[in-house]
């Protein structure tokens, strides 16, 4: 994948969450009215879903979506080619299209789609929608538009539909997944401003159509849309699918964390997304019930491999020393219950992770003797870290005071560089932070994601100012990665190749704990790390 991927995909990850930080301070629990709302009933002919979430939105419309918040509500109002069931990244199972098949070398997959399939206003979902709403995400230019990159779409015919990728891409598949990717009603959108063309960025005008009115084929209608206070969704009467939706309303409101937990508790909602591990810690059994799993996230540090920004980060034995001097059970402590030891960068739900048993145990003593064979001479090196972040309820301050103190005790000097965002964005992108101190989301549910990672990769090469040429045996493995078409042998490659990752200067950490508290009536509750929850599939 293209570094102007990589690229689109962190300024969503980090511009998602900076707007996360911004919208916090003017949200409240939502309007009395929403509230009186929440209680779902007991099997009638009406029932209200209430939802909180720290919003991430910008727009319901796919083509300019790219936000958490944006993708449960896309996932709610559009069908895509194919999808994921539940929890189950591993496996693409049919949507709109009810079969497929990959060509030989790779390059072109063939959908047939469902008969059955058709739009909230009855019509059916044909191949011309597919092609248009594809091509109408890769012209528009938005966020998303990149998981559009080396794809051609075609329709031989009103059923079939025809993805041809330029190189071989494994990948394909997820990302056609993507609720960024789902089909609109290309006759109703066209007459709301939509088109495909080439020069759809600056021709299309159907954004805000769409986020009054959806046109897709999903399990839920647009009913309203505020992007900084609620999203109101209406079952779709006319929905194709197997499993029909059981709540006739849904209220997504945008509630700072602190109130969520009440707010489930006292039964104002039935589901809080954005709770953590701590605030729920005292609660069990009853009316409520929280689920606490390995979020999305991966935390990792990284050491400069450019020794004119500092000589000792871009020593091999003082990464070792780093390497084995950070306390990872500390971290876990710091993140709490349902977080998990990262043990490579890819996170455990997508298939090439790799097991607990590859995690990196604390060696203090070896930290020290690869501390003394660097000639490391006290001076301090700079971890630098955004302070104003919060993510899954870890604080990059805390984490950063706590590597610093872990490290004190095997003797390296540590000053923490805590900075808005943008300004440590900034240093990371110039390739100028000593040892830095992020997280990473996946894109779509591939470990190709992570070659990012190693040299010349958008993280290892623009960041970590590891370049190509500086790693042989890594850079076989990140080529091997992306020829490999058979499911076990690319599992077994890209664990290799996190195995061979973790003895350099990108270290993974933690994944912090995804946390929902729910009422105890609701179920259906999965965590997806592409969407969160899906909505339709919530009783």
């Amino acid at each position: 994948m293209s570094v102007g991927v990589r690229r689109t995909r962190q300024g969503r990850i980090l511009g998602g969450l900076l707007a996360t930080t911004m919208v916090l301070a003017a949200c409240g629990g939502g309007s009395e009215e929403n509230s009186s709302s929440g209680t779902s009933g007991g099997g009638g002919a009406s029932k209200t879903l209430v939802v909180d979430a720290v919003f991430s939105l910008k727009s319901a419309d796919p083509a300019h979506n790219y936000e958490p918040t944006g993708q449960i509500v896309a996932r709610a109002l559009y069908s895509t080619l194919v999808t994921f069931a539940g929890d189950d990244l591993t496996k693409v199972v049919p949507d709109l299209a009810s079969s497929w098949t990959t060509s030989e070398d790779g390059k072109t997959y063939t959908f047939t789609l469902n008969p059955a399939a058709k739009f909230s206003d009855g019509t059916p979902v044909t191949s011309a929608d597919v092609v248009f709403s594809l091509n109408r995400v890769a012209n528009v230019k938005g966020n998303p538009s990149f998981l559009m990159d080396g794809l051609t779409v075609s329709a031989p015919d009103a059923t079939t539909v025809v993805v041809e990728s330029a190189t071989v891409d494994s990948a394909v598949l997820g990302k056609l997944a993507n609720p960024s990717l789902g089909i609109l009603n290309s006759a109703k959108a066209k007459a709301a401003g939509a088109t495909d063309a080439a020069d759809a960025a600056t021709t299309d005008t159907a954004e805000q159509a769409l986020n009054s009115e959806s046109m897709g084929s999903g399990p839920y209608t647009l009913a309203s849309l505020d992007l900084t206070t609620e999203v109101d969704f209406e079952i779709n009467a006319d929905y194709w699918g197997a499993t029909k939706p059981t709540y006739t309303k849904v209220v997504l409101r945008n509630v700072d964390a602190a109130q969520q937990k009440n707010n489930v508790v006292t039964g104002q909602s039935q589901l809080a997304l954005d709770l953590s591990p701590d605030q729920v810690k005292d609660l069990s059994g009853g009316e409520v019930v929280s689920n606490s799993v390995p979020s999305q996230y991966t935390f990792y540090l990284f050491t400069n491999a450019n020794p004119e920004i500092n000589q000792w980060t871009a020593n091999r034995d003082f990464e070792d020393a780093i390497r084995y001097g950070i306390d990872y059970q500390s971290l876990l402590e710091l993140a709490g219950e349902g977080s998990r030891q990262a043990a490579g960068m890819i996170p455990v739900q997508l298939a090439g992770a790799l097991p607990d048993s590859d995690s990196i145990t604390r060696d203090v003593e070896k930290a020290k003797a690869s501390l003394a064979a660097s000639g490391y001479d006290g001076s301090p090196v700079q971890v630098s870290y955004p302070s104003d972040l919060t993510q899954n309820g870890v604080s990059f301050t805390d984490m950063a005071t706590r590597i610093q103190a872990n490290l004190k005790e095997v003797g390296i000097n540590v000053e923490l560089q805590g900075a808005p965002i943008t300004t440590v964005l900034d240093l990371a992108r110039g390739g100028k932070q000593q040892i830095g101190l992020w997280l990473w989301g996946p894109d779509f549910p591939d470990a190709s994601n992570y070659l990012a990672f190693g040299p010349g990769g958008v993280v290892g090469g623009k960041r970590v100012n590891w370049q190509p040429g500086s790693d042989p045996t890594i850079e076989a493995l990140m080529a091997k990665a992306l020829e490999t078409t058979d499911a076990d042998e690319r599992v077994a490659v890209y664990q290799d190749y996190q195995r061979e990752l973790n003895k350099g200067p990108v270290m993974s950490l933690i994944q912090p704990a995804q946390v929902f508290l729910a009422a105890s009536s609701l179920k259906g509750l999965t965590y997806n790390l592409v969407w969160t929850v899906n909505l339709g599939e919530l009783s």
